[in-house]
């Protein structure tokens, strides 16, 4: 019977050793089957916001929507925002807004049509609230960055009492022209882009600080250069009207 028993022993030793033999290479083989699914995955699969890139969705309601961006209150009607995300509110990193010119009205069903066309003297604004870390004011920028790519440091005499400066090839800024201009709140920086056979339409764009860590940027057909002054004071106007009411 011992002898049995042991004989027993020794077969179920040998058939474990025989199942440890296959499972572990087979079990090895697996672990690094999934590790590597995941590394692929990591670096192959679509980033989640790629899968659905949000469209505007304009709308006439002016019901009020409160937002903040790098904590600052503002208090918008919703037809001046073209995201629907937007209108939900609350906390974010930049808010995208729209208006006519020159009267700086928001999305309406009579209107419609100017928010989607796209000629050289389309009569809309689109501006882009956002956080800015390195905040640069507009005398400070001209001066650090942009009089460093300009073909003439001292510019010429441009239109609509501008100074214009073109921008090197080599630069960063290549195919578009500076317009600098100045008003009572201070100086007016603006990149155009030129206009050509690819670019029957191009814009400006001002770039400026709002607020501590927040900027503000706009752009408008450069169609529209003329009127300057009146987009930025209108544009200061809107922007100030969204922010006062927050603090009624």
């Amino acid at each position: 019977m011992p002898h049995t028993m042991s004989r027993r022993g020794t077969q179920f030793d040998d058939s474990v050793r025989q199942h440890s033999g296959w499972l572990l290479p087979v079990a090895i083989f697996i672990i690094t089957g999934l590790l590597s699914a995941l590394v692929l995955l990591y670096y192959l699969a679509p980033n989640p916001a790629s899968f659905i890139e949000e469209h505007a969705t304009p709308t006439s309601r002016s019901d009020l929507v409160h937002l903040s961006v790098g904590g600052v209150a503002f208090t918008i009607p919703a037809n001046y925002l073209p995201y629907g995300s937007a209108r939900k509110g609350g906390a974010r990193s930049d808010v995208a807004l729209y208006a006519t010119l020159p009267d700086f009205q928001g999305y309406s069903e009579d209107r419609g049509p100017d928010f989607t066309e796209n000629d050289a003297n389309a009569p809309v604004a689109y501006l882009l609230i956002r956080e800015e870390q390195f905040n640069l004011s507009e005398a400070e920028r001209l001066d650090r960055i942009y009089l460093n790519a300009v073909i003439q440091p001292r510019g010429t005499d441009g239109p609509f009492g501008l100074t214009q400066y073109a921008f090197r090839d080599d630069s960063g800024y290549r195919g578009e022209d500076l317009f600098v201009g100045h008003l009572a709140s201070g100086v007016v920086v603006m990149r155009c882009v030129r206009f050509g056979p690819q670019v029957p339409s191009p814009s400006c764009l001002r770039d400026m600080p709002l607020a501590h860590g927040v900027a503000l940027n706009y752009r408008f057909k450069r169609g529209r250069l003329e009127d300057w002054r009146q987009i930025a004071s209108g544009v200061d106007r809107l922007v100030a009207s969204f922010m006062r009411r927050d603090r009624k």
